[in-house]
């Protein structure tokens, strides 16, 4: 980026990268994968380690000593000021059944504290971004979100829905008894919906760091909270 500033610069080269794990997926998606299930009975395939393996790759290569933290390969100089963590496939539920609403999770941390996010969703080809106190966007297009306070008109998406009800029966009943619409999901598009300011709250439960840190950066630069269930 000619003029650009360092901040604006690793921006683009997070959106780059996402646009790489995006190419990457889909070499994958909708053909025979090799399936594993994980302790927590959640499903891995070739497609998220290959996808984080390349994704690691790039980042080596254009930021040497920044540290790695992945869903699949884990940690590789956490003890780095600088670190990038990576969620290869966000919904990989949704990948193995050839449904297009899964996700690729970048974020990028400097001193514990997530700077810049980049969101992508490699089958429908679209790339968010955000960068701390510079906003949201989708390209070019600064996101905002609803503005909307009044949850009885509240429309919801609730992912994990399945998780809550087990765990928590009595909040996923007061979940289902709030808001005017609500639609169950399975992965990170919600939140650039929120983001963007098509729904106005996402409910998601059981998420780890390489879940949330993008997702979470995307939704307050556009304007939302990001909280607890408690």
């Amino acid at each position: 980026m000619t003029g650009a500033s360092p901040a604006e610069a690793r921006l683009q080269d997070a959106a780059d990268i996402a646009a790489a794990a995006a190419k990457a997926a889909l070499r994958f998606f909708r053909g025979r994968l090799g399936i594993e299930f994980k302790a927590d009975e959640s499903p891995v395939t070739q497609a998220d380690r290959g996808v984080e393996a390349e994704v690691r790759r790039l980042i080596a290569d254009r930021f040497p000593g920044h540290g790695l933290y992945g869903e699949e390969h884990g940690i590789e100089g956490g003890d780095a000021r600088a670190l990038w963590v990576i969620d290869p496939i966000d919904g990989t539920r949704s990948f193995i059944s050839g449904h297009p609403l899964f996700g690729f999770l970048l974020s990028h941390l400097v001193d514990g504290r997530t700077r810049l996010a980049a969101v992508g969703m490699p089958a429908l080809g679209e790339i968010y971004t955000a960068e701390r106190g510079k906003g949201a966007f989708y390209g070019a297009e600064r996101l905002k979100t609803s503005g909307r306070s009044d949850l009885k008109s509240a429309t919801i998406y609730v992912n994990e829905g399945e998780k809550i009800w087990r765990a928590h029966p009595q909040t996923f009943a007061r979940i289902m008894s709030a808001g005017t619409t609500r639609r169950f999901s399975y992965d990170c598009y919600p939140y650039a919906l929120l983001a963007m300011g098509h729904v106005d709250l996402v409910i998601d439960f059981d998420l780890q760091p390489y879940d949330y840190l993008a997702v979470s950066l995307l939704v307050e630069e556009a304007g939302g909270v990001m909280t607890d269930w408690w």
